[in-house]
Formats: structure tokens, C-alpha cells, sequence
């Protein structure tokens, strides 16, 4: 087998980047869709602390686009995280918008669905605000976290890399959706009951998924005959430019 690239060049093509990339942004939309969808599983009792499990829709397939974000940080370095996350944030916007135009129609005589509609596509200004801002920040932060482990561990240890950077984005996103979405709407309790269960299921989640991340990461380098190291990366998430421009 040849030798994996540790750093790019600018003439580098990849084979299933945007393959990853399509389906990050479907998921990262469907779980907006469902994330009105409170669901209750039971009431937990732990030593000293008591909570009963809420879970959105959102919660529960949310978590999938931080295992791809670990994929393409693992696989495509920080820069390529960032494209992907650039574009799921540009993606959500441009569905709020279209979203909130289009309920915002007058509905036709003798359809009577607008209600139901709504409670879809109907997207809160403030929700809105709070998905945005939590994830762009909590993904930030997982492909840093990622990205800098990675070059400590000089690439060892995948498993506490993608569970770590999951629990430090996890905790970033949900503190931030639940507070701002759900501040003086709810009672505090509640809000903490959804921070927590919330938290414990996404990190756990990323967890369960170790062995597919795994495979899937093993694959990919081996497809696109890389494994990049972040160690003279631009960890601006601002700065633009195609994915492994910056690498070496």
C-alpha cells in the first residue's frame, strides 16, 4: 500500500469529499425539520440527582453530523471540517428563510393544512438564532479539539480523539441551543433536564458509533491516500480557500 500524505497540495483531489459532504447537509436539515418534536422517555433516578429523559427530534439525529464532523477533520483536516461546516450553516439559513417565506403565504381556498404546516416549517426567529449560533459553535470547537489531539497524539488513540472533541462541541451546542431557545419559556428545571439528558445522549451516541467511525475513517484515507496532520494549520474560522490549501 503506498504512503498516506500527512500534508496536502493544492493539486490534491479527493474522491468522496463532496459524497460526505451531501449527506452531512441532509442530515444537518432533516434534524432542523424534527426539532420541534419533544419526546419523553422515562424518569431517571441517579444518585443524587433525578431527571426525567426529554429528548427532541433534533437530539436524536443531530449527533450524526458531529461523527461526520470527526470524519472530515480525521480524514480531511481542519480545513475541510471548515467547508463542511460553512456550508451546513449557509444550508440551514437558506432553509429558515425559504421556510418562513413560504408559511408566510396566503393558503388557497379549501386547503386546510396551514396549521400543520406551520408546526413544520413555521421556524421560531428565535429557535432559528439559537440552532445557528450553537451550531456553528459547537462544531468549531469539536474539529479544533479534533484537529489539535490528533497532531498530540501524533494520530493514535482515534477513540478518545472523536469522544473528547464530541463531548467538548456537545456541551458548546447544547447549553447554548437550550438556553437561548428556551430561556423564560420553561422553567429552569426543565431547561436542565434537556441540557443534560441532551448532552448524555450525544456524547453517548458518538460513543456507540466508535467502531463505524472507525471503519468509515479507514476507508477514506486509505481511498484518498491521506491522513492529515493539522500542525501548520490557519485555525481561523473565517479564513477561506479550497480544502488543503493551507496544508504544507
Amino acid at each position: 500500500m503506498n504512503k498516506l500524505l500527512t500534508h496536502l497540495t493544492p493539486l490534491h483531489r479527493f474522491k468522496y469529499y463532496e459524497i460526505c459532504l451531501s449527506f452531512f447537509v441532509v442530515v444537518l436539515l432533516i434534524s432542523n425539520l424534527v426539532a420541534s418534536k419533544l419526546c419523553y422517555f422515562g424518569h431517571v433516578s441517579l444518585p443524587g440527582f433525578d431527571f426525567d429523559l426529554i429528548l427532541s427530534g433534533a437530539q436524536l439525529l443531530f449527533p450524526i453530523t458531529y461523527i461526520f464532523g470527526d470524519i472530515f477533520t480525521e480524514v480531511y483536516g481542519y480545513a475541510g471540517s471548515r467547508r463542511a461546516i460553512w456550508h451546513g450553516f449557509l444550508s440551514m439559513s437558506l432553509l429558515t428563510a425559504l421556510g418562513m417565506v413560504i408559511v408566510s403565504l396566503p393558503p388557497a381556498p379549501g386547503w386546510n393544512n396551514q396549521p400543520a404546516f406551520e408546526s413544520i416549517f413555521g421556524f421560531l426567529p428565535r429557535l432559528v438564532v439559537a440552532s445557528l449560533i450553537a451550531y456553528w459553535c459547537g462544531e468549531f470547537a469539536n474539529a479544533f479539539v479534533l484537529a489539535k489531539m490528533k497532531v498530540i497524539t501524533e494520530g493514535k488513540m482515534l477513540w478518545a480523539r472523536t469522544i473528547a472533541s464530541t463531548a467538548v462541541g456537545q456541551l458548546v451546542d447544547t447549553i447554548i441551543v437550550m438556553t437561548i431557545a428556551f430561556w423564560g419559556r420553561i422553567d429552569g428545571q426543565m431547561i436542565r433536564d434537556l441540557i443534560v439528558t441532551g448532552y448524555l445522549v450525544k456524547v453517548g451516541y458518538e460513543a456507540a458509533a466508535t467502531p463505524v467511525t472507525y471503519l468509515v475513517v479507514g476507508f477514506l484515507k486509505r481511498a484518498e491516500g491521506i491522513d492529515l496532520f493539522d500542525d501548520a494549520t490557519n485555525f481561523n474560522p473565517f479564513s477561506g480557500g479550497p480544502v488543503g490549501e493551507e496544508q504544507g
